[in-house]
């Protein structure tokens, strides 16, 4: 018996431990990358709202296709601990995961291969190269550049009730309006702000499965 029918999860600091465009940044050198990684905590504390850094931030470090390659390996790489077999024992339990991201979409499909989840069932960022692989943008229509927008596709998902969302950020926190609880994850970072706000602080996957099925 799951106490949970649908869990939402964050991808970057929560199924794993980087921060995709402050890898990225990372490429650029130390002051690009201290600098990405600056706006990442101030945003993901909730100091500043994410639509205020994502552009400028993606204007800055123009990745390139293979930079998304290398990054996909990398998200594999730093899965977090037990995520696998976490994921595994929910589908047996026919709790549907979802994977909702502020981060660029075809670096995270390759987890999201790894882990068993569709590429239906992620929602991230498009970024957009020419024939030769180099960056020519990223879809700034989409809602998870803004603030509020893991509300706004959760909203959208039509997903079975009761939800779980799960993540370490105040993008996440935003969806705990539209879901029945929301559990901070500490396993990589923790934030305060963000614990405050949690119905349940977990630090591992295995807390996850155990507070899913119980």
């Amino acid at each position: 018996m799951s106490r949970f029918n649908s869990v939402v999860l964050d991808v970057d600091s929560t199924l794993s431990g980087i921060e995709g465009i402050d890898w990225l940044a990372m490429q650029r050198g130390n002051e690009v990358a201290e600098w990405s990684a600056a706006l990442t905590e101030r945003a993901m504390r909730g100091e500043i709202p994410i639509e205020d850094v994502y552009g400028e931030r993606m204007r800055t470090v123009r990745p390139s296709l293979g930079e998304i390659q290398r990054l996909g390996r990398e998200y594999v790489d730093r899965i977090a601990p037990q995520a696998r077999t976490t994921l595994s024992a929910l589908k047996a339990a026919k709790v549907r995961i979802a994977m909702v991201s502020g981060g660029l979409r075809e670096a995270i499909l390759p987890l999201a291969a790894v882990l068993g989840v569709g590429d239906s069932s992620v929602y991230a960022v498009s970024v957009f190269f020419d024939e030769r692989g180099n960056y020519e943008g990223f879809d700034e229509a989409s809602p998870l550049t803004r603030q509020a927008g893991k509300k706004t596709t959760v909203l959208k998902m039509g997903l079975k009730g009761p939800i779980l969302a799960v993540g370490d950020g105040m993008t996440d926190c935003e969806m705990k309006s539209v879901v029945d609880s929301f559990a901070a994850f500490t396993g990589f970072t923790r934030r305060e702000p963000v614990i405050a706000r949690a119905d349940f602080v977990i630090e591992n996957f295995d807390q996850l499965r155990e507070l899913v099925l119980q």
